[in-house]
């Protein structure tokens, strides 16, 4: 019987547990042994496999983070460095390797796989900024997405209490997922993402209207929008009102961490069990995927990042939403 292995790369997300605990029980089911590799493609290459067993594994669905650990590794960047992992995969008598990783981990994933076609690699979605072409959710954008709501939802308690306008910025470097629907979920006034046209001069229009009301805004932007953040917004506005108090509030890495959602822990034991089925029916070098609740395989050549995709019915949707 092949021996398995399993590890998470790159940033965390909420789901991770529930994906790893999937696998040691298909793994298990199919009478594979299983073993989990520490902080990601480092513990590759520095040789940190230990044994996964489900009865010493315990119930770790609820449970953020990853109990792999996890890393970003230069070493892996490396050619010496992924020879290095190769070696110790084969010292380790591992045939298959499971890769939760974003983007740039599944990107390193292929170069691997192509490296070393006699490993089989599957790759499996992960990142709370959903922004992984071939798969309509990775694991942790519901989790983010609903702590995104919970906290606007308390800061607009505090605002209405204080007549403020906040200014929200939430994770989302290069796509506006979060951002879109965290501001449609929680009524805000203003949505600033990197793929729409709500700039600034938009956006003062708007609130023009609302000066003489004096109403609490709640204006949610995306990090990587080309507006700067939600300082560089806080700033302009401030010469728009000066009258009124401008906050801001920086959810940050509040975001990536809690107790997964009931979605995020389905979406990855599906993932999970997935993986394992798919390289017992001899496939590698992919990313197992879900469209429309159906397993997909998407070529680890062909994942990368991608933008939000907004429809013109989206877009209008979010133009009537917002003030």
């Amino acid at each position: 019987m092949d021996k398995f292995a399993v590890l998470t790369s790159g940033g965390d997300a909420p789901g991770l547990n529930a994906c790893i605990n999937a696998v040691v029980h298909a793994s298990a089911f199919y009478g594979h042994e299983i073993m989990g590799v520490e902080s990601g493609y480092e513990g590759l290459v520095k040789n940190h496999f230990f044994p996964l067993k489900l009865s010493e594994l315990g119930n770790i669905n609820a449970l953020g983070g990853t109990i792999l650990k996890t890393s970003r590794s230069e070493s892996f960047q490396t050619k010496e460095g992924r020879k290095q992992a190769f070696e110790n995969l084969r010292k380790n008598e591992v045939k298959k390797l499971i890769i939760l990783g974003g983007d740039g981990s599944l990107t390193g994933a292929q170069i691997f796989s192509e490296e070393y076609p006699e490993i089989g690699i599957i790759g499996i979605p992960k990142t709370i900024d959903n922004d992984i072409s071939g798969t309509e959710f990775a694991i942790g954008y519901d989790t983010a997405l609903n702590t995104a709501v919970r906290a606007i939802d308390n800061i607009r308690d505090t605002a209405t209490s204080h007549n403020r306008v906040f200014i929200v910025e939430v994770m989302g470097r290069d796509a506006g997922y979060i951002a879109y629907g965290t501001g449609l979920a929680t009524g805000a006034e203003g949505i600033l993402i990197p793929e729409t046209n709500m700039d600034m001069v938009y956006l003062t229009g708007q609130i023009q209207k609302h000066i003489e009301k004096k109403k609490p805004l709640v204006i949610v932007v995306a990090e990587g929008d080309e507006s700067g953040g939600a300082f560089s917004v806080s700033k302009k506005l401030k010469e728009i009102i000066p009258e009124r108090e401008i906050r801001v509030s920086i959810l940050g890495y509040i975001q990536r961490g809690g107790a997964p959602s009931a979605f995020d822990r389905i979406l990855a034991t599906k993932f999970g069990v997935w993986a394992v089925q798919s390289l017992l029916e001899g496939k590698s070098n992919v990313m197992v995927s879900s469209i429309s609740g159906k397993i997909k395989h998407t070529p680890l050549s062909q994942v990368q990042k991608r933008k939000m995709k907004i429809s013109s019915s989206a877009l209008e949707m979010l133009e009537i939403c917002t003030f």
